[in-house]
C-alpha cells in the first residue's frame, strides 16, 4: 500500500497542491481515510473494530483529521514550518464549514459534520494545542498542563460523543476526565521521547515538591526523586481515568466497548510504569499486542455478559 502519511503526501494534498486538480469523490475520500486509519496501529484503530459498520467511516474521517493535525505538528520540520502548516490546516477546516471542499479528509469529514451536527470548536481546539506544542516546552504548574489537556485531549472525547449522539453535559464531564487521564498517561509513558523533542510535561511544581532537579533529563536517569515525582503524577492520572468510568454505561451501547477499551488501555500503561518502578528512561512502557488482544477479548466477553463499569 502506498504511504498515507500526511507529511509524505504534502505535495499531493498539501498547500502547494495543484488547485486545478479535480477533488476526490466522497467514496474515494472515505477510502483514503480508511487506509490512513488502517496504517496506524493504535488504540483508536483497535477500538474501531467494535463499532457498527455504518459508524466506521465517520470515525475514520475524524481519525484522519486528528492524524493529519498531529503529523503536521510533529513531523513537518522546524517549529516555524509546523505553525505555517497548522495555519493552513485550520484554513482548510474553516473552508470545510463553509462548504468549500478540496482535501480528501474534509470531503469525508463534511458528511460526518452534517450527519452528527458537530460544531467546529473541538476540531479547532486540537489545532490550538498543537500550536502550543511549538511554543511551550515546559509547564510550571499542573493547572497549566491541565489547561493544555482541555485542548489536546478532551476535544477527541467530545467528538466521539457527538458520533454517538450523546454529547450531554454530564457525559462530557466524564469524557473530559477520561481523556485527560489518557493524555497524562501518555505523557508519563513518553518522558524520554518528549525530552528528545525538547519537551518536558512533568510540572515544575511536582519536581520541586520531590526535590527533582535537572539530573534525570540531562543524564536520562531515574533518580529516587524522579521516581517519586512520577509516581505522584501516575496516581493522579489514574484518578482521572477512574473518575470517568461512569461514562462506560452512560453512552450509547455502540460506544461502550470503545470507552471501556480506552480506559483500560490507559490504566494498563500506568500499570507498566509502576512495574518498571518509574524508570521510563531505560525502557518505554507500553501495552503489547498480546495485551491489546486480551483487552479486546475481555471487552467482547464483558459486552456479551452485559457488564457495568468497574474500577479495575
Amino acid at each position: 500500500m502506498a504511504s498515507t502519511s500526511p507529511v509524505n503526501l504534502l505535495t499531493t494534498y498539501g498547500p502547494q497542491r495543484d488547485a486545478s486538480a479535480e477533488p476526490l469523490s466522497l467514496a474515494e475520500s472515505r477510502d483514503y481515510c480508511r487506509r490512513l486509519t488502517a496504517s496506524h496501529y493504535e488504540n483508536f484503530v483497535v477500538a474501531s473494530w467494535l463499532l457498527p459498520r455504518d459508524l466506521r467511516p465517520h470515525f475514520q474521517a475524524v481519525y484522519a483529521y486528528c492524524r493529519w493535525s498531529d503529523d503536521l505538528a510533529d513531523e513537518a520540520g522546524s517549529p516555524e514550518e509546523c505553525l505555517r502548516l497548522l495555519d493552513w490546516w485550520h484554513h482548510e477546516l474553516r473552508e470545510c464549514y463553509q462548504g468549500r471542499l478540496q482535501h480528501p479528509v474534509f470531503i469525508a469529514l463534511r458528511e460526518t459534520i452534517d450527519e452528527f451536527r458537530i460544531p467546529e470548536q473541538p476540531f479547532a481546539d486540537l489545532l490550538d494545542a498543537f500550536r502550543q506544542d511549538q511554543l511551550v516546552q515546559r509547564y510550571a504548574t499542573f493547572d497549566k498542563l491541565l489547561d493544555y489537556c482541555t485542548r489536546s485531549a478532551n476535544p477527541v472525547g467530545r467528538l466521539v460523543l457527538y458520533l454517538g449522539r450523546c454529547a450531554k453535559p454530564e457525559l462530557i464531564a466524564w469524557s473530559d476526565s477520561i481523556c485527560t487521564g489518557l493524555q497524562l498517561a501518555n505523557f508519563w509513558q513518553d518522558v524520554a521521547r518528549d525530552w528528545d523533542k525538547g519537551r518536558v510535561y512533568l510540572p515544575r511544581e511536582t519536581c520541586d515538591r520531590f526535590g527533582c532537579g535537572e539530573t534525570p533529563w540531562l543524564e536520562r536517569l531515574a533518580t529516587p526523586e524522579f521516581r517519586a515525582a512520577l509516581a505522584y503524577e501516575v496516581d493522579r492520572a489514574e484518578r482521572y481515568l477512574l473518575d470517568g468510568l461512569p461514562l462506560v454505561t452512560a453512552v450509547t451501547p455502540e460506544l461502550r466497548g470503545d470507552v471501556w477499551l480506552f480506559v483500560q488501555g490507559g490504566l494498563r500503561i500506568l500499570k507498566h510504569i509502576r512495574a518498571q518502578e518509574y524508570d521510563v528512561w531505560t525502557k518505554r512502557p507500553k501495552v503489547t499486542k498480546f495485551e491489546q488482544l486480551g483487552l479486546l477479548l475481555g471487552c467482547l466477553w464483558r459486552n456479551w455478559r452485559g457488564g457495568g463499569e468497574r474500577r479495575s
